[in-house]
């Protein structure tokens, strides 16, 4: 029975598109936790609180969100059908 063949589109993404989409995600945390802290300067009062908290928690979630490698849905496995021959196994003589 053979193994049903897999498809290119069911192959994990490659490191080096994970390491990019996960510094892209990096890099919008950290801007937005800009964005907490030029607000801190101009939001009056109580309200000065909120973006103060995304100044202080976002660096957290950002690292967080950084570190999360996603694990492959399925891992590629050698085919069943490529089996090893040896010498031995035909003996002397036979030809393949």
């Amino acid at each position: 029975m053979r193994a049903k063949p897999v498809s290119i589109t069911e192959l994990p993404p490659s490191p080096d598109v994970e390491r990019h989409s996960r510094m892209i995600k990096y890099a919008i945390a950290q801007a937005i936790r800009v964005v907490c802290i030029v607000a801190c300067l101009f939001v009056p009062g109580w309200w000065m609180l909120l973006p103060a908290a995304g100044a202080v928690f976002l660096p957290y979630f950002a690292v967080v969100i950084a570190n999360n490698v996603q694990h492959p849905r399925m891992s590629v496995r050698r085919p069943g059908a490529i089996v090893p021959v040896t010498v031995a196994e035909h003996g002397p003589g036979h030809s393949a």
